[in-house]
């Protein structure tokens, strides 16, 4: 059977400076070995004088990387080869100024944000328990404040008695000396962006794969994001379907609030502040969540889905959403997501690691236009005549939403109210459909009354 390399072993046929780079990326993402003797194919072709290399490849990479692999002497079809044993580092490791880590099997350099980020994990910090120093007491909000006071009340009752916003902010930990760190910025600043471009959300609707109908900015302190995100989702950009709990009614989002909310909290306190801003992306039948920063090592995609381990990228921020009582800490905020679908009938949604950040994507039970079809057809065989598609869309939205209005429901189909109002027209013509009530209080009935249930499931009654 083939040998193969990959993240943690790799082979080279002899041994060269070279190696010190693979040692180096070894080292600074979580120990390897690496094996001098051995071909791509994985097949041994030994090594000369291999006896010499236990002194001199320990000697050598101590002067040059400051660690010292363990080097032992083995033999593969009767050929010697050496096997360097590296340990993963606490401490940053260069290769002549450079830093490295493994991708796969590859050994790669890293820059920028991602070399940041690996030093601030090797410090044991993370970037949002970094001082801000463009930043002072007058740039935090009393009314955040004032709000989180509300919601920690569970968590930290004596947190009612405390007035002072700089006592609030030192039990939090959010002051180092007087000066504030980023997560006091983020959390509690009257204007984060200020301090961090990118420390928004963008919400956009997409008719198809490139045609944008509505986009929005969601900016403030990560709790107000976490709000208004959810509040436009609910008013502008997902369907309501309504049902009723005894004589309440209760309006249900085409995904679970539930979800949405936990998934919302989640991308603003794991996301990397240093890279581009969280994405919420709609489409006719999905919805995609994105935010820069993969998974942390040791927990993949899969895991996701089932008890994980806690691991947040800024711990502060995880911390201070804890004691507000808007998440818990052990790792079931993706499973919580998970039941939340289910719950309402739709797919699992599903995780992913892509473009350098991780997202959830939702998705519909069932399509729009198969329930427009299932509703225009059987309407059409009732009534003995077929519906166009505008019209049963436009059914749809009706059975979803009783009350829907129509300058709601143009926007919904992109087109005007006029033209709506036509169609309408030709549905009460038609018999499809009738006005109960008065134009500003009333609402829309269905003929032969086809209603959705929790699960986004039609219902037929009648009358």
């Amino acid at each position: 059977m083939r040998k193969v390399e990959n993240q943690n072993k790799e082979f080279k046929q002899a041994w060269n400076d070279n190696c010190l780079k693979t040692i180096c990326a070894f080292a600074n993402t979580g120990g390897g070995k690496l094996y001098i003797g051995i071909d791509d194919e994985g097949k041994p072709v030994g090594v000369k004088d291999a006896s010499k290399y236990l002194d001199d490849i320990p000697n050598k990479t101590k002067d040059i990387l400051g660690i010292t692999p363990e080097v032992k002497l083995k033999k593969k079809n009767g050929r010697e080869i050496l096997e360097v044993t590296v340990a993963a580092s606490s401490a940053p490791i260069s290769y002549h100024g450079r830093f490295y880590t493994r991708s796969g099997s590859s050994s790669i350099e890293i820059k920028g944000p991602e070399l940041v980020e690996m030093l601030m994990q090797k410090s044991g910090r993370s970037w949002d328990g970094f001082i801000e120093e463009r930043a002072t007491l007058k740039d935090i909000d009393p009314a955040a404040i004032k709000k989180f006071r509300e919601l920690a009340v569970a968590k930290i009752p004596q947190i009612v008695k405390e007035k002072s916003v700089e006592a609030i902010l030192q039990k939090l930990n959010l002051l180092d000396k007087g000066k504030l760190r980023r997560a006091a910025v983020l959390l509690f600043g009257k204007n984060p962006k200020q301090f961090y471009i990118t420390a928004y959300i963008k919400i956009g609707k997409f008719v198809s794969a490139t045609d944008l109908i509505s986009t929005d900015d969601i900016e403030g302190n990560l709790f107000d994001q976490v709000d208004k995100a959810i509040e436009i989702l609910r008013v502008k950009y997902l369907l309501s379907n309504i049902t009723y709990e005894g004589i309440y009614r209760k309006d249900n989002m085409e995904y679970p609030e539930e979800a949405l909310r936990e998934a919302i909290i989640n991308a603003v306190i794991h996301r990397n502040y240093m890279g581009a801003h969280t994405q919420l992306r709609i489409d006719p039948e999905s919805l995609n969540l994105w935010n820069e920063g993969g998974l942390p090592p040791g927990i993949g995609v899969a895991d996701l889905k089932k008890w994980h381990l806690s691991r947040p990228r800024n711990e502060l921020l995880a911390d201070v959403f804890f004691k507000a009582g808007m998440i818990e800490a052990w790792g079931r905020g993706t499973i919580k997501i998970v039941d939340e679908c289910k719950k309402a009938g739709l797919p699992e949604p599903e995780f992913r690691e892509q473009f350098g950040g991780l997202s959830v994507h939702f998705r519909k039970g069932k399509s729009e236009k198969k329930v427009g079809g299932e509703l225009g057809d059987g309407l059409g065989e009732r009534l003995g005549e077929r519906l166009g598609e505008t019209e049963k869309r436009i059914l749809t939205l009706i059975a979803g939403n009783k009350v829907i209005s129509i300058p709601a429901m143009a926007k919904n189909l992109n087109i005007s109210t006029t033209a709506v109002e036509k169609h309408l027209k030709k549905l009460k013509s038609k018999g499809a459909i009738v006005r109960v009530g008065s134009a500003r209080g009333g609402a829309w009935r269905i003929n032969g009354e086809i209603d959705f249930d929790n699960g986004g499931n039609m219902n037929k009654t009648r009358h």
